[in-house]
């Protein structure tokens, strides 16, 4: 259940993101947007081998290892992912001067 709700929900923000990124209305956002889809898929990729390291087998020769190794590339794609959020809204946050005038 925790594999297939977190699925759903991470599908829904992707595929809510996308639709965000595509608008003509928020067209000057389409790459906080994409930031924010980079984070999305990072973000998953990192759960996915964090889940896959707590349910590795322990009686495998080098669990310890191999264990290690998926919860460091793990890490190392969480901290990625937060990366690409940071910029997303840096980029959502950042003022352009616009076209329009004032009334």
């Amino acid at each position: 259940m925790l594999i297939g709700g977190f699925s759903v929900i991470m599908g829904i923000a992707f595929i809510v993101v996308l639709v965000l990124m595509l608008s003509k209305k928020r067209q000057p956002f389409r790459l906080a947007n994409a930031f924010v889809n980079g984070f999305l898929v990072l973000f998953t990729w990192a759960i996915s081998h964090a889940l896959k390291a707590i349910s590795f087998d322990i009686n495998h020769p080098m669990a310890s290892e191999e264990i290690s190794l998926s919860l460091g590339f793990a890490g190392a794609l969480w901290v990625i992912s937060m990366l690409f959020l940071l910029v997303g809204i840096i980029k959502f946050s950042s003022t352009q001067k616009s076209t329009v005038k004032p009334q």
